[in-house]
């Protein structure tokens, strides 16, 4: 079997620091995307800023507690929840403990990411 680029990607590798407390590390092919986004900025006193986006999303929450706000919804999930967000409703969280780690699926890609 031969691979174009590594087909493995370990813990600690390409991760990005987004800020002092936001690192997220982007994995993907032409048609998929992963990235992994952990927060220690927590809990947060606001949600961060609402936004949108044309790509759909399924998110595993691996570690921590947060509160998910979708359109008018808002909800509490733990480690081992998932939700999903549907193309371009607005949808934000806030992190309930200080440590939270999310693993994002998006579909199509996301050419901001990269």
């Amino acid at each position: 079997m031969s691979f174009m680029e590594n087909p493995v990607i370990k813990s600690t590798d390409g991760f990005e620091a987004l800020s002092p407390d936001l690192n997220r590390k982007v994995v993907h092919l032409n048609d998929l995307m992963v990235t992994v986004i952990e927060f220690s900025n927590g809990p947060m006193e606001q949600p961060d800023p609402p936004h949108k986006h044309p790509h759909e999303q399924i998110t595993y929450v691996a570690s921590g507690s947060l509160k998910l706000f979708v359109e008018d919804e808002e909800f509490t999930l733990n480690e081992g929840d998932v939700f999903k967000i549907a193309s371009n409703l607005n949808h934000c969280i806030q992190t309930l403990t200080e440590n939270v780690k999310l693993i994002d699926s998006f579909a199509p890609i996301r050419e901001d990411f990269l």
